[in-house]
């Protein structure tokens, strides 16, 4: 019995990746992220390689796993792939607090965030 499997959302040209929970902001992450959205993705990954960021090894990463998924579960050509899409959200958010002078207290927050990569082969046309 069971459930039968559910539609592919992407094209047929299209492989993801995605990394949930990863302990920065989506503000750091999302500078990183827009740092490879468009490129192809050996430059993608070189840019990611040299990045002095903390996050672009995650980054690198999950592209690295996109490529992966897009080779052995799509079939598709590796050397005409893209970085088609590099989304980020927000997930939890940890609080802390700090004592402070007079009896007050500082907040401290602690974002997650989630990050989507999708690969897109190209078309000769493009």
């Amino acid at each position: 019995m069971g459930k039968s499997a559910a539609e592919r959302r992407l094209d047929d040209t299209e492989a993801k990746a995605v990394l949930r929970n990863v302990r920065v902001s989506p503000q750091k992450l999302n500078v990183v992220a827009q740092m490879i959205r468009g490129m192809d993705v050996e430059k993608a990954l070189a840019a990611l390689t040299f990045s002095r960021r903390r996050i672009a090894n995650d980054v690198k990463k999950v592209l690295q796993s996109a490529i992966a998924n897009a080779e052995n579960n799509h079939q598709l050509d590796v050397d005409r792939l893209f970085v088609k899409e590099a989304s980020v959200g927000k997930s939890i958010v940890m609080k802390r607090f700090r004592p402070r002078a007079r009896g007050r207290v500082g907040k401290i927050m602690k974002p997650f965030s989630h990050l989507t990569v999708v690969v897109r082969e190209r078309g000769e046309t493009e």
